[in-house]
């Protein structure tokens, strides 16, 4: 009786301790579980709704292909919105772009609901042995010929590229033919630039609330790239939106407005930790050396082309704004320590480097760089030498200065 009463008494023991590692093996199974849902998907794509609800909207989950609800309110006459629930999403194959917009998508808006992160990379079917793994597509985001300000792009976080360039259509063309000369040439740029968001041709999207980080392209404009081949007939309209952590291999770590003929209109922007001129500036344009000395800014302005900036604030940068264009116009932006390390440029760096631009009431501090780089800017219509802002960590100022100056966070409506 006491033999079994032992035997007894061991057994549950032995239960108890077995018990005991299951669980802790249960929960490392479920919290690794979980962090492999956040950056996993389906190999092929879930079939999403096909029709919208009772507002007109679609409606897009991971593991859905958003491309696939665009097509669908392409064709809807009356429902033009497409919105997309918290979660990661990935390309399901190589290709040009992750998601696209051309003559025929115009109108729609894409918006995201929660947390929404629309990444370039995929792991499970990019190649480890390319030095632009993980990325598998050239562009998150299209937006080609035929874009209005009607078609809107709103409060994604989008991140992921790395220099990952293909030519191959499928599983587009994201770029159909349009019958206009300028438009029949696909340049090396139009493949390569733009590894957040590209923007070509006819095209003037509004792109609000959005947040493009951790991209990298060569050789030039990680996060955005404007490219309007000389249709200046409107603009694109980025606003209330960060840039950071973005690089390039020469111009425009952020954005970049390539050659003449390109608009871009930017309103309450962040622009922090963008570096360019990462290499070897291997192109010739318009002349060799182009910037050569003290880099490139986080926006770069080739001559011909058009901005407008407002209420930005820039700091942490490698440089500030580089803009050789002529009556550009920066009114109430902040310049502060745009001293970042890590391009190749062999001179010091600078808050803005612009040939005739009209800047107002901006601000321009740190002591660490040279503030206007070719003297041009107007002393009396703006702030030099200005007192520490007291960023706090979303970069508001608390400084009293600054109080209509500079990027504020503002919540989506």
């Amino acid at each position: 009786m006491r033999f079994r009463l032992h035997i007894t008494i061991i057994l549950m023991l032995l239960a108890a301790a077995a018990g005991a590692v299951f669980g802790v093996m249960w929960a490392r199974s479920r919290t690794s579980g979980t962090a492999a849902d956040a950056v996993s998907q389906p190999a092929r794509p879930i079939a999403a709704n096909q029709t919208p609800d009772e507002h007109g909207v679609y409606h897009a989950y991971p593991g859905n292909n958003i491309q696939d609800l665009i097509e669908l309110a392409a064709k809807d006459t009356r429902n033009k919105t497409v919105r997309v629930h918290s979660g990661t999403y990935r390309p399901f194959q190589h290709g040009q772009a992750m998601i696209w917009f051309n003559h025929k998508h115009d109108g729609i808006t894409l918006e995201a609901e929660g947390a929404v992160i629309l990444t370039a990379a995929n792991p499970a079917i990019a190649d480890s042995s390319l030095e632009t793994y993980p990325a598998v597509v050239n562009h998150v985001v299209y937006f080609g010929d035929g874009i209005s300000r009607s078609t809107v792009l709103r409060g994604f976080k989008i991140t992921g590229a790395n220099n990952f360039v293909t030519r191959q259509t499928l599983p587009g063309p994201i770029q159909p033919e349009r019958e206009h000369e300028k438009l029949k040439n696909r340049d090396y740029v139009f493949y390569k630039d733009g590894g957040g968001i590209k923007i070509w041709g006819r095209s003037y999207p509004l792109i609000d609330h959005v947040e493009i980080y951790d991209n990298y392209t060569s050789p030039c404009g990680a996060a955005i790239a404007v490219q309007n081949l000389g249709f200046m007939d409107n603009a694109p309209l980025v606003k209330n939106s960060i840039f950071r952590n973005n690089r390039s291999q020469i111009t425009g770590s952020a954005i970049d407005l390539f050659w003449s003929g390109n608009s871009l209109e930017l309103e309450n922007c962040l622009f922090v930790s963008n570096v360019s001129n990462r290499g070897i500036n291997f192109f010739k344009f318009p002349a060799y050396g182009f910037s050569e000395e003290n880099g490139s800014g986080a926006l770069t302005v080739f001559p011909g082309s058009r901005v407008r900036v407002e209420r930005c604030t820039f700091t942490g940068n490698y440089n500030g704004v580089d803009d050789l264009a002529k009556g550009n116009i920066y009114r109430d932006c902040i310049f502060w320590k745009n001293d970042a390390k890590g391009g190749t440029a062999p001179l010091g760096r600078y808050e803005m480097d612009t040939d005739e631009a009209m800047v107002v009431n901006c601000y321009f501090g740190g002591a660490t760089t040279k503030a206007d780089l070719r003297g041009t800017i107007d002393r009396t219509k703006n702030t030099f030498d200005a007192p520490d802002p007291q960023f706090d960590v979303q970069y508001v100022p608390h400084a009293k200065e600054y109080e209509k100056a500079g990027y504020r966070p503002i919540a989506p409506k």
